[in-house]
């Protein structure tokens, strides 16, 4: 017993020191950000530290194994695109990811919310191109992106007219039209529009496309 208390005396006198890992804190607000289909996955750091690497992980809600994330091992940024491995609209996904300090501390892992592509994801409002004729303002919207038109076989565009007196007109195009021409509008007078894409199946909406004006001939 006398050997063993000299001995840690000694070590303690030597500065000798047991160095127990410290554990990071996980990252916080991991979340899917998904528009038109391209589905990211955003988190919030606990530390501004640089030298932070992260990894990520993905699995179909219900099954059993975690898959690695490839291009998102090893990574500090603070997002990874998960777009191919959650492209099925019919599934429900999982991710989760975990920090790592080299060479060896690294965090717990934090686990985004349930996703689903078909349900979560925002549709962009579609663009407006307006051309003053002598019948009137032809409108043109422009379809949104391949990804969603695929996903989506009918699409709607609602047209909001606001009239010189300051009314609001709502006109539809149907699923197969991208253009249409309002006419019987007084002359010289300057008309503003907005577009916004329907999704009928599921009763869903982009939001509005920002306001554009002009003035007719």
């Amino acid at each position: 017993m006398t050997h063993l208390l000299l001995g840690a005396v000694l070590l303690g006198n030597l500065g000798v020191t047991e160095q127990v890992p410290v554990m990071l804190a996980p990252p916080t607000q991991v979340r899917f950000d998904s528009v038109d289909y391209i589905n990211i996955l955003r988190w919030t750091p606990t530390t501004n530290s640089t030298s932070l690497q992260y990894y990520v992980q993905w699995k179909i809600y219900g099954e059993p194994q975690w898959l690695d994330v490839d291009g998102c091992q090893g990574i500090q940024k603070h997002q990874c695109d998960l777009s191919g491995v959650t492209s099925d609209p019919r599934e429900w996904y999982y991710a989760r990811l975990h920090a790592s300090s080299p060479p060896s501390n690294k965090s717990a892992w934090a686990l985004s919310p349930r996703f689903s592509p078909r349900w979560d994801t925002k549709i962009s409002a579609p663009l407006l191109r307006l051309n003053a004729t002598e019948q009137g303002i032809v409108v043109r919207v422009k379809p949104p992106k391949l990804l969603v038109r695929k996903m989506h076989s009918s699409l709607l565009y609602k047209i909001y007219l606001t009239h010189t007196s300051g009314e609001e007109e709502v006109l539809e195009l149907g699923c197969c039209s991208n253009k249409l021409t309002l006419k019987k509008l007084n002359s010289k007078a300057k008309y503003c529009l907005q577009a916004q894409t329907m999704i009928p199946q599921q009763a869903k909406s982009s939001a509005r496309s920002s306001v554009k004006c002009i003035t007719t001939l």
